[in-house]
């Protein structure tokens, strides 16, 4: 029987073995999702073919992205279907249409601006947009920034850095941004979401969070609710520690908890169990495509366990159907 996740108005039901792939192919770490205006799924992973494209019952359609993509990181997908899809592997951002025609690119494939030098980009993470379409980016793994761009991609802005203030960033892993302008940055190793105006003025922060990774801004532009991915421990002593996930909180636009998914029993690849939540997508029905990181994850959760293969091959992408009784 599928598992059931959530309480109250926030309870989903697990869609076991939901990715319906041709034969042979795989989706190696799901690092991101995006659902666009006619209910279909990007799914970018870190496989032989970047970009898979599902339907919302999980029959494939095509892929693309062969060849292009380095790393899979970030998916963004705008009120035209236009994808932003973020690869730190290449240290770029491209926009691309739903057929992988690449229409803008920002930064330099494979060049690198200096570790934590504040120049965009190293290892660049996620994008999100502004109302008036300019471009976010969360970077990253080698910066401690945000860098905003026009929608044609010169740089207006950056800010940020190394640290634990207010402002500052330790990992700063996805982003997104709400109807009035509201930039939310996942603020990875600090364990914390910080909240920027769209020129980067500090606002607030929300914490009891446990490394937050993925980040979807939800439910309309009068009540914005975020559903949040958060990572499981990170270091041998508090590996087995109960209550610190990997799960999923919804949460309100001021940062409370409504609902939490999972997490109380640590990782696992049973059904209604996380490995490691790194993307995250909302359809037309509320139903919600979950991006894992579970191979490369895996060591780090199961260091002594060898990694099943349905792992490798499929278990990377859930989806969670909203129960509407």
């Amino acid at each position: 029987m599928p598992a059931i996740l959530g309480s109250g108005e926030h309870r989903y039901r697990v869609v076991d073995n939901f990715a319906k792939l041709p034969d042979g192919w795989q989706l190696t770490d799901v690092a991101s999702v995006a659902v666009d205006s006619k209910d279909r799924v990007y799914v970018f992973n870190r496989g032989a073919h970047p970009m898979v494209v599902l339907d919302r019952d999980g029959n494939f359609l095509r892929s693309f992205g062969e060849g292009l993509f380095s790393r899979a990181h970030g998916l963004h997908i705008d009120a035209d279907d236009n994808l932003y899809c973020t690869d730190d592997g290449d240290h770029t951002v491209r926009k691309c249409t739903t057929d992988g025609k690449v229409l803008l690119t920002i930064g330099i494939p494979a060049k690198p601006a200096a570790f934590m030098s504040g120049d965009p980009f190293h290892r660049c993470t996620h994008t999100a947009l502004s109302p008036k379409g300019e471009i976010y980016v969360s970077d990253g793994y080698g910066n401690a920034r945000v860098h905003k761009f026009t929608p044609d991609g010169k740089l207006i802005r950056s800010w940020g850095e190394p640290g634990t203030d207010p402002g500052q960033f330790n990992i700063v892993h996805n982003i997104a941004t709400d109807a009035d302008g509201w930039v939310y940055v996942a603020d990875r190793e600090n364990h914390r979401v910080q909240v920027f105006d769209g020129e980067g003025k500090y606002e607030t922060q929300w914490n009891n969070l446990h490394r937050p990774c993925a980040l979807c801004c939800c439910g309309g532009a009068k009540s914005p609710t975020f559903v949040i991915g958060e990572l499981g421990p990170g270091m041998a002593v508090n590996r087995k520690v109960p209550n610190l996930g990997p799960r999923l909180s919804i949460v309100d636009a001021k940062g409370k908890r409504i609902a939490r998914l999972g997490g109380e029993e640590g990782p696992g690849i049973s059904s209604g169990k996380f490995l490691a939540p790194h993307g995250i997508a909302l359809d037309s029905k509320g139903d919600i495509y979950v991006g894992e990181v579970g191979v490369t994850d895996w060591k780090t959760s199961f260091p002594d366990e060898e990694m099943p293969a349905m792992v490798r091959a499929t278990r990377c992408l859930q989806k969670l159907e909203r129960v509407r009784e």
